[in-house]
């Protein structure tokens, strides 16, 4: 393994899984985080390619999930006072690798 290359803290990644559905996800902020990239880069890149995925991989959060889940963060920074579109979860999570 390269010595420059940074990981992932396992806990940070512990820390960004959700039950959803009855299933272990990571939504799309906190994935596109563990990339480096934006989040709407990382819904683009996986449209694009969605052919390589499972058909549950990724599914979008209804209104009433999503108005769940923002009132358990609240208003804190974790959503950045900014996100009105519904994220999308992803899972299984033993796919991501095929980013």
């Amino acid at each position: 393994m390269d010595k420059d290359v940074a990981l992932v803290p396992p806990e940070r990644i512990e820390r960004s899984i959700l039950m959803i559905h009855g299933h272990k996800v990571m939504l799309d902020a906190d994935l596109a985080a563990l990339y480096g990239v934006e989040t709407k880069q990382l819904i683009q890149a996986v449209k694009r390619n969605i052919f390589r995925f499972p058909s549950d991989f990724m599914f979008q959060l209804s209104k009433e999930e999503f108005e769940n889940l923002r009132s358990q963060f609240g208003t804190s920074s974790y959503w950045g006072g900014l996100r009105r579109a519904r994220p999308y979860a992803f899972t299984p999570l033993e796919s991501l690798t095929n980013l």
